[in-house]
């Protein structure tokens, strides 16, 4: 028995030094934006804006269309009766006060907020000013995959950054690659550029939490070393522990 136990004993040895020798020998990301750089500003469309939970409003993405179940605040300039929230339905309309129903999906907000305009001017107002405020992006997704607890594709509702995503998706597993997680963003020719970002400096407060858009993907890594070093406390030790 005592040799079992050494024998044991040496191959736990073993297999902890070469798993620390395999997480030095781990070569580095070559194709990814390093963590300090964060995304760049998106600049905002006029009478496109949207709300966050708290109220504050931040920039849409440029030429956004507005899609199903985007939530919309439709202001005329001097008329409040006419400023109202409206939901837009699975076919892709809201219906306002005068005017009826309208075909908002597919449209930017100033496209939108045109047409309104031109409807009003027709037989109500001289000249109304219309502005559409875009509360909540429902109808863009964000897909977050990888080592967290819920993956799951999710609504982004109004400005979203990488720490909420995560947290949306349950948190992160025990064997994730904190310092390296990945939003692989759409480029205008069809590829993704990938950002990497240090999620555990984002939690402690040491580096900025970057905003995430609209068909982005979140990817969580798993980590070699973690995921081995589990292995081992799983099934290596309560072995070694038995055979004592």
């Amino acid at each position: 028995m005592f040799t079992s136990r050494k024998n044991l004993g040496s191959v736990l040895f073993a297999l902890m030094a070469l798993l620390g020798l395999a997480a030095c020998a781990r070569p580095p990301s070559s194709d990814a934006d390093t963590s300090s750089a964060s995304p760049a500003a998106v600049a905002p469309t006029v009478g496109s804006i949207a709300s966050t939970p708290t109220g504050k409003p931040v920039a849409a993405p440029v030429n956004y269309q507005i899609g199903s179940g985007d939530l919309l605040k439709v202001e005329v300039f001097g008329v409040p009766d006419l400023n109202r929230s409206v939901r837009v339905n699975a076919s892709g309309q809201i219906s306002l006060p005068l005017i009826g129903a309208i075909q908002a999906g597919g449209l930017t907000a100033e496209q939108l907020a045109a047409v309104i305009a031109a409807q009003l001017a027709k037989d109500y107002l001289q000249n109304p000013q219309v502005t559409i405020f875009i509360e909540e992006f429902t109808s863009q997704r964000v897909t977050v995959t990888g080592a967290v607890k819920t993956p799951n594709v999710f609504p982004l509702k109004g400005k979203a950054t990488l720490l909420e995503l995560v947290a949306q998706a349950g948190g992160t597993t025990s064997i994730a690659n904190l310092s390296e997680v990945k939003i692989l963003r759409p480029a205008p020719d069809g590829s993704r550029k990938t950002l990497e970002y240090d999620l555990a400096a984002i939690q402690n407060g040491t580096a900025l939490d970057p905003e995430v858009y609209g068909e982005d993907v979140v990817q969580v890594d798993t980590s070699a070393f973690k995921e081995a070093a589990k292995q081992a406390t799983e099934f290596i030790l309560p072995f070694w522990i038995f055979a004592r």
